[in-house]
């Protein structure tokens, strides 16, 4: 309450000294608030001061980058109105691309083929509005096949565990090509995942017309001279691959020789099922009903190509085909029949209900054949594998027993093949006993020929060993130092001399030069 100046000091009740300190006191303490008052202004001002100047910066800062965005935008404009340019890729030496693009068409060859590979390049350059020349298909197929040579001819580090994978190929004629695929032992893939493509190389890709046992042995003592001996030969059980390992054991080192898993299979498949005589009737009943239904409603039951030359290797798509023929005729309702009346039905495909016992009879025993196989390219043969395959085959043969004779006999021939191949190997070893990979290889050349692969072998073998390797920029530099167009243009002369095709070239040329007709 504020004191009034008509106020005497006689007014107040306090002490002349009580009252001067209290005045005092409470003057102390309004100097110390405005003490306090003054630094806190002093302080605000500061914040305020440095307010002000990070609102500057940051009002500088937007108006960069308001710039940096309108740059953008005209860069971004610009770069609409010009074409899509490709990543830095000088072009090698004596060539108009550079090794990134050689890269990709290979690769793009090994997957899809040759013309298809140029194909593709103009559909993603349209798509991406890429103004850029497309490789030619023919250069394409120069590059994989120098690329092929390269690698076929890159050394073989040196080592004591390694396994060879050895076949024939034939198309037509009488030239064969012997191949050897390569892979170390110890660089098998872990258990539970088959041999994959990368996993191996091309150690030889050899033509020739004749193959006895002389020659096939020349041609490995030639490979065991250049890259050393192997401690594994795996054959698909020809006499003139098994036998002709002999030369590998002259210096008295030992090799371990095995035979495929799936060949012997399908041996003993033909054994079982193949001597049947119902077997062949049922094989001449399909061949005839795949003409008379091909082009009917009924197409879509039309059974699966014959292969007379690996029947028994590919028997499982034939009853595969038979067991769903079998329940669609059983079930008069299914989808499949719509439209289909059970009169055709059974004229073309009844006569299949007389083998309904036999095909489950050979089904059970495919099974067999299908899990064993499953098994031997996902685990490989080691010692103790021949136990494991019993297990594995054990539910089905609790559930065959009494009524898969068959089947169980395939079991035992499977397990008594396992447990005498494992007898040859040591303790911890562990390797392949399938060729199915030198199979598959043989499938990717035969892709890449396409409708030639009926044509007899022609220079893109020399392409063979590319097919199994994925090439990079980096890879394609050291191949293409490697190997000219004319190293692997005389590589294809000595290999494969006057192919089926230039004969039959011939053929035509001087039949034309005759002038009959």
């Amino acid at each position: 309450m504020a004191i009034s100046s008509r106020t005497t000091i006689s007014q107040f009740k306090s002490s002349r000294y009580d009252t001067a300190r209290h005045l005092l006191r409470s003057r102390n303490t309004q100097v110390k608030r405005a003490g306090r008052r003054t630094k806190q202004v002093h302080r605000l001002r500061r914040i305020v001061k440095q307010l002000g100047r990070d609102q500057l910066h940051t009002e500088q800062q937007l108006q960069q980058a308001k710039l940096q965005i309108q740059k953008l935008q005209i860069e971004n404009s610009q770069l609409r109105k010009e074409p899509l340019r490709l990543p830095d890729d000088p072009p090698l030496p004596d060539h108009c691309y550079g090794a990134k693009m050689i890269s990709l068409c290979v690769n793009l060859a090994r997957t899809v083929g040759l013309r298809p590979a140029q194909s593709a390049l103009q559909i993603v350059f349209e798509f991406l509005g890429v103004e850029d020349k497309i490789p030619d298909w023919t250069s394409i197929r120069t590059w994989l096949c120098r690329f092929g040579v390269a690698t076929l001819a890159e050394p073989v580090e040196a080592a004591d565990d390694w396994i060879w994978m050895t076949d024939h190929s034939n198309q037509i004629g009488a030239e064969k090509v012997l191949v050897v695929l390569g892979m170390r032992a110890g660089q098998m893939p872990p258990r539970g995942q088959p041999i994959r493509h990368e996993d191996v190389r091309v150690l030889s890709v050899i033509p020739g017309t004749e193959w006895k046992r002389e020659d096939v042995a020349r041609e490995y003592e030639a490979l065991a001279e250049r890259i050393g001996k192997p401690m594994v030969l795996l054959t698909d059980g020809a006499v003139e691959l098994r036998e002709s390992a002999a030369v590998l054991e002259k210096a008295g080192k030992s090799i371990i020789l095995l035979r495929d898993f799936k060949h012997y299979a399908a041996n003993v498949l033909k054994k079982l099922v193949g001597k049947d005589k119902r077997f062949d009737r049922l094989l001449s009943k399909i061949g005839r009903t795949r003409s008379a239904i091909q082009q009917t409603e009924l197409a879509h039951f039309t059974p699966p190509p014959q292969k007379p030359k690996a029947r028994f290797m590919n028997l499982a798509a034939t009853l595969r085909w038979a067991e769903m023929v079998l329940w669609h005729l059983s079930h008069p309702n299914s989808g499949a029949r719509r439209d289909i009346t059970a009169k055709r039905m059974n004229e073309k495909l009844g006569w299949l209900r007389s083998f309904r016992d036999d095909v489950a009879r050979w089904s059970r025993c495919q099974a067999v054949v299908s899990s064993s196989l499953t098994f031997i390219n996902e685990q490989g043969l080691y010692a103790g594998a021949a136990e494991d395959l019993v297990a594995v085959l054990s539910d089905r043969q609790d559930s065959d027993r009494g009524n898969g004779e068959l089947s169980e006999r395939m079991t035992q021939e499977l397990v008594r093949f396992v447990a005498d191949s494992q007898k040859q190997l040591g303790e911890g070893m562990r390797v392949p006993q399938s060729t199915e990979i030198l199979e598959s290889s043989f499938g990717l050349y035969k892709t890449l020929e396409k409708q030639h692969s009926k044509g007899g072998f022609t220079g893109l073998l020399s392409a063979f060993a590319g097919l199994l390797r994925r090439s990079t920029p980096e890879l394609i530099r050291e191949s293409f130092a490697r190997v000219s167009v004319a190293k692997m243009r005389q590589w294809t002369k000595e290999k494969l001399g006057c192919t089926l095709g230039s004969k039959r070239q011939t053929a035509y040329r001087e039949f034309a030069a005759s002038g009959p007709g």
